[in-house]
């Protein structure tokens, strides 16, 4: 019974920072490629959050077709 017990704690934990995690990456992949974008002398997104949200449909649709 606590071996039970101990598993559906460690699986729950488990879960709980793979979610966490999820979420930090995105915004990591999201700051990469806003810094990548404004190192490029031909972007055409001169705004920040323009391209913040560019960048947020972009990694989000990569991830969604893999």
């Amino acid at each position: 019974m606590v071996k039970n017990i101990l598993i559906f704690f460690f699986i729950v934990l488990a879960m709980v920072v793979t979610l966490n995690f999820s979420d930090y990456n995105l915004k990591r992949a999201v700051d990469a490629c806003l810094a990548g974008s404004q190192k490029l002398s031909e972007s055409k997104i001169a705004d920040l959050k323009e391209a913040k949200k560019f960048c947020e449909e972009e990694i989000k649709k990569n991830k969604i077709s893999k």
